[in-house]
């Protein structure tokens, strides 16, 4: 499980709209961002991977949306318990084996 978020969901909503509003005003995105983040007290960094992050979901940017992320995630999790249950089955036989070799010899 990931660490919970230093920022509630409605607050990046309201950040990530508060940029794409007022984008054209100044003279940039990222003088936007900057502004925004000020307004906010936060940092131009969270502010600036929130849009970023917002525009893949939208189709806007090239990446992964974050209902894939989530899902690349589950795969990897899914992948590591499998992995440690071949583990576990693979000692487990190797086990057995040897203890049906052992008895076939006494």
């Amino acid at each position: 499980m990931g660490r919970p978020s230093k920022y509630p969901q409605e607050f990046r909503e309201r950040a990530v709209r508060m940029v794409f509003e007022h984008v054209r005003e100044p003279p940039s995105q990222w003088a936007t961002i900057k502004s925004v983040a000020e307004k906010l007290e936060c940092t131009t960094e969270v502010v600036r991977r929130w849009v970023r992050q917002a525009e893949r979901d939208a189709g806007h940017r090239p990446g992964l949306t974050t209902a894939e992320q989530q899902r690349v995630k589950e795969l990897e999790r899914e992948n590591r318990e499998l992995k440690r249950a071949n583990e576990i089955l693979r000692t487990a036989s190797a086990f057995f084996a040897q203890a049906e070799l052992d008895r076939r010899l006494k």
